[in-house]
């Protein structure tokens, strides 16, 4: 389990539980759920129909119907999230109720089935949201105050094709969902704890992570081994690469994902980390540069180079 902070629950509204959102898909069949796409259940009384203007996210274009079904939900808890796009590993676009519950409510003109599991607690949901306001971005359906694990009334579009593993972007793109995943702050670390995406929260969890590889991870000396790596010289790095020091035990072996040079004498680089204390890292490093250092560079072999 997870050591992060829970969210503060909403003030005078109780926190979702497993039982709650599990309740239209214990009560109604699995057709009429598709058909929760077509409007199949009422608003929430206290919902306030809006104005919709059609949007677009990369390719994906709002469905006609959402400009009348938008509408505004309570949420619950602090620092929730708002995402780029519909995948809860995509770059953060900002945070809602930022200082204490209740302070925002989301405009949502549609939503999506990402087929990923989020859970808060005990609530879950494959949902994300496209909101409008108060952040104009995707918000999983968890920080929604309702009881179904989707929004009611909300169209459902098609989810986007699942983001493949192997290009250095997408490993950076991951490493950074890291730096605000705890509701705005840092995935703390941990190297008994799993974050809510499956991974270790110790470096060799965030890198196995940010490469794409199966949950829960592997150690360092894993993502030092052939099987996914080549080792390279420290000069050759580049973005996406491996630093790591797979000599020792698990107290001091560690690993950095490069992200590029600080000056054209590679005197220093800037990586992507995750460290006792601090959690979730961006910063500069100088790991490897030093003469007889037990750091080496690798280069992940999924990179076909």
């Amino acid at each position: 389990m997870s050591t992060h902070p829970q969210p503060t629950p909403l003030s005078g509204l109780p926190r979702p539980t497993v039982l709650r959102r599990l309740l239209p898909a214990l009560t109604l069949p699995a057709l009429t759920l598709v058909g929760l796409a077509a409007g199949g259940l009422a608003v929430p009384a206290d919902a306030t129909t809006t104005a919709a203007t059609v949007a677009r996210s990369g390719t994906t274009s709002v469905h006609p119907a959402a400009a009348e079904a938008a509408a505004s939900f309570p949420t619950w808890g602090t620092r929730w999230v708002v995402h780029a796009t519909p995948d809860i590993n995509s770059p953060s676009v900002g945070t809602i109720n930022r200082n204490s519950p209740g302070q925002d409510r989301i405009t949502a003109d549609y939503q999506v089935d990402t087929g990923r599991r989020v859970c808060e607690g005990s609530a879950c949901s494959t949902f994300m949201a496209h909101i409008t306001q108060p952040v104009t971005g995707f918000l999983t359906v968890v920080a929604v105050d309702i009881p179904e694990d989707r929004l009611p009334g909300i169209p459902v579009q098609a989810g986007p094709p699942p983001q493949q593993p192997g290009s250095r972007q997408q490993t950076l793109q991951r490493a950074a969902t890291w730096l605000t995943a705890d509701h705005g702050r840092p995935v703390p670390y941990h190297q008994g704890s799993f974050w809510r995406d499956g991974y270790r929260q110790d470096c060799s969890g965030f890198a196995s992570m940010a490469l794409g590889l199966p949950t829960p991870g592997t150690n360092t000396v894993g993502l030092a081994s052939r099987s996914l790596t080549r080792p390279i010289s420290m000069s050759e790095l580049q973005p996406g690469d491996l630093v790591v020091d797979a000599i020792g035990n698990n107290n001091t072996r560690h690993v950095v994902i490069f992200e590029r040079w600080n000056d054209s004498s590679h005197r220093s680089y800037t990586a992507y980390e995750q460290r006792s204390v601090h959690g979730t890292s961006h910063r500069s490093l100088t790991y490897g540069l030093s003469a007889g250092s037990e750091y080496k560079a690798y280069r992940p072999l999924l990179y076909g180079n």
